[in-house]
């Protein structure tokens, strides 16, 4: 027999809430507008914000990030090389990043001059939809190499994002991925996403996606 406690589970979610509007306080006190990037692991979080950071420096905005991980520091070491400040968040045996987690590397990052917080959470389509962390707008970034039906198998990601990034679309051919499926599907679980195609090996895309977050 299957049994779940619905009381425990409302409860973790309702204190992390609680918890990620504190967070969403703080960012407004400081002037400063965060972004949670979703998505599977090797989507291109960690290249989309390689990429974000030098188009916010072109618009004289200076950004932070929170790399989020199970283990490890890859992804930070690879911000940390854009020149903005970084904070390594390891999460254990957790799939995703909570809202204390994100209020503990807030402990750790300096927000003055900062204008933007970058989030990048942990590499999974399912854990880190049902835990806000206090970031202003989701960004869930999908890939042409999961297959074109990576959207029809994870649409509570997408009901709960405003932005939707297709990456690797230079390999859409190559890897035999219907892009016009994956915009469908997108458009049937949430009609108002607001949806950008990328190449970030190329850079394309980008300003469209930074102007999508800025809006």
């Amino acid at each position: 027999m299957h049994h779940v406690d619905v009381h425990m589970e409302a409860e973790i979610y309702g204190a992390n809430n609680r918890l990620a509007e504190h967070n969403a306080e703080h960012f407004k006190a400081h002037g400063v507008r965060a972004f949670d990037l979703l998505g599977a692991i090797g989507s291109g979080k960690t290249s989309l914000v390689e990429q974000i950071v030098p188009e916010l420096k072109r618009r004289n905005l200076n950004a932070a990030a929170i790399a989020g991980d199970v283990y490890g520091d890859d992804d930070f070491q690879r911000i940390v090389k854009t020149g903005i400040p970084a904070f390594n968040a390891n999460t254990g045996k957790e799939c995703h990043l909570d809202a204390h987690l994100v209020h503990h590397a807030l402990d750790h990052l300096d927000l003055h001059g900062i204008n933007v917080v970058l989030i990048e959470n942990v590499g999974n389509m399912v854990c880190p939809t049902d835990f806000k962390l206090g970031a202003e707008k989701r960004i869930v970034v999908i890939s042409t190499t999961e297959g074109d039906d990576v959207v029809n198998k994870h649409p509570m990601m997408f009901r709960d994002c405003q932005i939707a990034v297709i990456n690797k679309i230079d390999l859409a051919e190559a890897v035999g991925c219907n892009v016009e499926r994956m915009i469908n599907d997108i458009k049937r679980y949430n009609p108002e996403m607001i949806i950008i195609k990328t190449n970030l090996r190329k850079g394309e895309g980008v300003k469209e996606v930074v102007d999508a977050i800025l809006a």
